[in-house]
């Protein structure tokens, strides 16, 4: 049952998600046959799946639910939408709830509401609460899950009995007498299903049971007539129906909506005693348990073990460097030996296997950006009808593959982004039709591949936004000086609106105006190694654009020396590599800029800058030029590795504190590789400028040296106690 749990867990997650889809198109296409079916067989395999796993709650909401989706009824179908969302929200509290196992949210209001859309205040209802009173009183009030146990063992050719026990009415001890009935009943056989359920406070009425036995009627009778305790006793066979809600009628060949359940995986467990009651309550004869028609070919696999695995092939290829080291430390002291050119071959097609199997795990890795894009057009619909605004959100590249680990991290601050989109970002009706727009705004979400790098754009066509206006904002919060607003350019201006505490709302909402939200975003796309693009245009809209490493694992990186140190960038930051002499490097208002061609290209120096002499100005030192959006600047580095292939190996704050680090990598001869993180840099670079403290800038990395050098010998030492072993 805890498997099957968590099985559940997975697939009811989607099952929400698909019911929010289907709302929001029948919101959209009111009467659309094809997606009221959808959504009814959406509702249905989730009521089956709760059922089977115990969750009486939502399994029986749901049922409730499906009376009013089988209405053929004008006025109840046009509230369809809007019940639905609600329902939705519901059952992901519950589902929440059950995980956690807190307590349960209320659900009356929304019951109360599908109640009355299930039975319209007129004078045929009150003759079908009658009818549906008459017929409480003849079937029992058994769960789905008992139900099912019941078809799963009429299936197997059990004899099933319902025995019905009516109370004498001046039996004493009730309660009481109900133990008894039940202890007699499991003397009989396997007791299916009971009502009342133990700790009932329903009335004691009857007992009603479903019991497994082969044991003649006459006898069952006979031993459950109590004395002082049961009145009347009645056993029936069941064999064409359930006392309780009749299951779904047998399926057509056509009919899609058992297809769709049977994909279910929790209701794949049980759609073998579906089908053999199906075929009782047809009258003939129960079949063998169904057999899927097809093979499933969707296998689901916790992420850790995918971690587990790629942590493996990463432990792999620092070997395969090892390797290559010393073939190539081999060939360097036997040139002429003939070994040495089999050990080239093997290496080669090590190689070529050890890459086709890191390729097929990142893939198992990958999944498509709409898995979180689908959640949008709820929350725009929301948001747009809190801000009293109509907005259209149009996506595409939905299926753009991304590392589950991302999608997960990105999830909040994309939420924060397309929520101030709406909220701040479009204006209302009155506003657009008076700057010449129509009056529905549009939002877009997109997602494109870009080299080594997912591009993530959220795009509005709202008021845009004034540069002079955040400026202002950041003085009067004191987020920024003066003289340092001065300085800013544009671009650096529309950074300020992703710092913690910045906000342009005038009044504190529900919605906005706390400053907090798009700090969210860089606090996150700097964890990801990722970066913040804003583009503006007043009157025209805004766009903000997301640059995500594909994963997090293994990255193509660029080495580099700084004071005798290696360190290493994202191959893809660096847009160029320029040779300069220290002589060419000059000093604008306190920072360093190099002559590069056309363009003065601003310098952050990470090492130290060396004392000024005739053999200083002659040294020669590399510039790795880097572009992020549309500003670019250039780093100072005293020497090229070159590039190669890193596993990134994350290091605990304990190991290392300042931020300038990102992770680290290990070498095939051992040295470890410190990678450094693009997003502090420009932000130590920005802020550098901004205080006019160019010189202080100098040094970045000294902090992180003594922590390589330990980092490296304790590689070394492990290297050196695995070879003693060995």
């Amino acid at each position: 049952m805890t498997e099957l749990r968590q099985l559940f867990f997975e697939s009811a997650g989607e099952l929400v998600q698909k019911l929010n889809d289907e709302a929001m198109q029948l919101e959209k296409s009111p009467g659309d046959a094809e997606t009221a079916r959808s959504l009814r067989r959406t509702v249905h395999t989730l009521k089956g799946d709760s059922a089977a796993c115990g969750f009486r709650e939502l399994s029986e909401l749901c049922h409730e639910f499906e009376d009013v989706l089988t209405l053929e009824n004008t006025a109840a179908a046009a509230s369809v939408p809007e019940i639905a969302l609600r329902a939705a929200d519901v059952f992901a509290a519950l589902l929440e709830a059950y995980r956690k196992g807190t307590k349960l949210p209320s659900i009356q209001s929304l019951r109360a509401d599908i109640a009355r859309l299930a039975h319209p205040a007129s004078s045929g209802a009150v003759n079908a609460k009658k009818k549906k009173k008459k017929a409480a009183e003849k079937t029992s009030r058994w769960s789905e899950y008992e139900q099912l146990a019941i078809t799963q063992a009429v299936a197997k050719g059990k004899h099933v009995h319902h025995v019905v026990v009516q109370i004498d009415p001046q039996c004493a001890m009730p309660i009481a007498g109900r133990q008894m009935i039940q202890l007699a009943l499991a003397g009989l056989g396997e007791v299916l299903a009971l009502y009342p359920a133990e700790g009932s406070l329903d009335p004691m009425k009857r007992v009603e049971a479903a019991l497994v036995s082969e044991k003649p009627a006459e006898q069952i009778r006979a031993k459950c007539s109590i004395p002082t305790i049961a009145l009347n006793v009645r056993v029936t066979p069941l064999r064409a129906e359930a006392p309780s809600h009749p299951l779904p009628p047998p399926a057509s060949a056509a009919d899609s909506e058992v297809k769709d359940e049977a994909a279910s995986p929790v209701a794949a467990e049980v759609t073998a005693g579906i089908s053999a009651n199906d075929a009782a309550s047809t009258g003939e004869p129960a079949a063998a348990p169904a057999v899927p028609s097809g093979p499933d070919n969707v296998l689901r696999v916790d992420a850790e073990r995918i971690d587990s695995v790629l942590n493996l092939v990463g432990e792999l290829i620092l070997a395969k460097s090892m390797l290559q080291q010393t073939l190539l430390e081999f060939g360097q002291r036997f040139p002429k030996d003939v070994l040495r050119g089999k050990f080239s071959d093997v290496m080669a097609f090590q190689g070529r296997v050890l890459n086709d199997l890191q390729h097929s795990v990142m893939k198992i890795r990958m999944v498509p950006v709409d898995q979180l894009f689908r959640r949008f057009p709820r929350i725009v619909r929301d948001v747009g009808l809190q801000c009293g605004k109509e907005v259209e959100l149009m996506v595409r590249g939905g299926q753009t593959d991304l590392d589950k680990s991302i999608l997960d991290a990105i999830a909040e601050p994309l939420t924060h982004m397309v929520r101030n989109a709406v909220g701040h970002g479009i204006e209302t009706a009155e506003e657009r039709v008076r700057a010449g727009k129509r009056p529905q705004g549009t939002l877009r979400l997109g997602a494109y591949h870009q080299g080594n790098q997912v591009v993530i754009e959220v795009s509005d066509d709202g008021r845009g936004i004034d540069p002079e206006k955040v400026r202002q904002r950041a003085l009067s919060q004191g987020l920024l000086k003066a003289e340092q607003a001065a300085r800013l350019t544009e671009t650096e201006t529309l950074d300020l609106i992703l710092q913690p505490g910045f906000s342009t709302a005038e009044e504190i909402t529900e919605l906005s105006g706390r400053g907090v939200g798009l700090d969210v975003v860089q606090s996150v796309m700097g964890r990801l190694k990722g970066t913040v693009q804003i583009e503006t245009a007043r009157g025209r809209g805004t766009t903000f654009r997301l640059r995500l490493p594909l994963t997090l694992a293994i990255i193509r990186a660029l080495m580099f020396r700084v004071e005798q140190r290696l360190y290493a960038l994202p191959l893809n930051a660096v847009a160029e590599i320029a040779r300069t002499f220290e002589e060419d490097i000059h000093q604008v208002e306190h920072y360093d800029v190099l002559q590069l061609r056309n363009d003065v290209l601003p310098l952050l120096r990470l090492g130290s800058k060396p004392p000024r002499g005739p053999e200083t100005a002659r040294r020669k030192v590399f510039v790795l030029v880097i572009n992020s959006g549309d500003r670019k600047f250039g780093v100072i580095v005293d020497g090229l590795e070159g590039e190669g292939e890193l596993v990134i190996k994350a290091l605990d704050d304990q190991s290392i504190t300042t931020d300038l680090v990102s992770g680290a990598s290990i070498l095939g001869d051992g040295r470890v590789v410190l990678i450094l993180n693009m997003i502090a840099l420009m932000d130590r670079f920005t802020r550098g400028r901004a205080d006019a403290s160019g010189p202080r800038m100098a040094g970045l990395l000294s902090s992180v040296v003594p922590v390589a050098s330990s980092i490296e010998s304790s590689e070394m030492r492990a290297r050196g106690t695995a070879g003693g072993q060995a």
